[in-house]
C-alpha cells in the first residue's frame, strides 16, 4: 500500500460518513414533517437534493445510500418488519441514481436524471404495501381506486414520484450544485462538477 492511498482511503470514508450523516438528519426532518412531503403517494423530500454531492465525490454513493437507510430505518419502528421494504429499496433507488450522477458528472442535467429515474421506477413498486401497513392503502388516489390493481398504482407511483423527484433535484439541487461549485466546499470533495 503506498503513503497515498490510505489517507485518500480514509478521507473518502470520512467523506462517505458525513454525506450519510447529513442526509439521514435532514431525511429526517423532513420525515416529521406533514406527510406530503416526506412520504407517501406524493413525496417531497428535500434532502434528495443533496444527491447532488454525487457530482463531486464517489464518496457521496455510498454515503447517500447509507443516509437513505438509516432514515427510511425509521419507519420500522412504525411499520414493523414491512418497513424494511424502504430500507433496502430506497437505499438502492439512492445508491443507482447516485452512481448514474457520479458516472454522468460532467453533463449536469443527465447526471441529475438518475436519481428522479430510479426513485421513479423503484419506489412506486413497493409504496402500496407502505401505505397499508400505514392504514392509508385503501384511499383513493387521482380517482382510481387501490383495488383496481397493482399495475394501475404502481404506474401512477411512476408518473408522481417522477415528478416530484425531478422538483426537488431539478429546483432546489441545480441551484445548490451551481453554489457548491463556487464554494470552497468543491475543493473539499475532490473538485468541481465538470470533468
Amino acid at each position: 500500500m503506498s503513503g497515498r492511498s490510505a489517507p485518500r482511503g480514509t478521507r473518502s470514508v470520512a467523506q462517505a460518513g458525513v454525506i450519510a450523516a447529513v442526509h439521514a438528519a435532514v431525511t429526517l426532518a423532513v420525515l416529521q414533517m406533514p406527510a406530503q412531503l416526506g412520504w407517501g403517494p406524493v413525496q417531497l423530500r428535500i434532502s434528495e437534493a443533496l444527491t447532488v454531492l454525487a457530482l463531486f465525490t464517489p464518496a457521496a454513493i455510498p454515503g447517500l445510500a447509507l443516509g437513505t437507510g438509516i432514515a427510511n430505518a425509521s419507519l420500522v419502528a412504525q411499520l414493523g418488519p414491512v418497513g424494511l421494504l424502504d430500507v433496502v429499496f430506497g437505499s438502492l433507488a439512492t445508491l443507482i441514481g447516485a452512481w448514474w450522477t457520479w458516472h454522468f458528472r460532467g453533463r449536469l442535467l443527465v447526471a441529475l436524471a438518475g436519481p428522479v429515474v430510479a426513485n421513479a421506477f423503484i419506489v412506486p413498486a413497493y409504496l402500496p404495501v407502505l401505505l397499508a401497513a400505514l392504514g392509508l392503502g385503501q384511499e383513493s388516489l387521482f380517482g382510481l381506486d387501490p383495488a383496481t390493481g397493482w399495475l394501475a398504482a404502481y404506474l401512477i407511483g411512476v408518473v408522481v414520484i417522477f415528478a416530484s423527484q425531478a422538483v426537488v433535484i431539478y429546483g432546489l439541487g441545480v441551484p445548490l450544485a451551481l453554489f457548491l461549485r463556487r464554494t470552497p466546499v468543491a475543493g473539499l470533495l475532490g473538485g468541481s462538477a465538470e470533468r
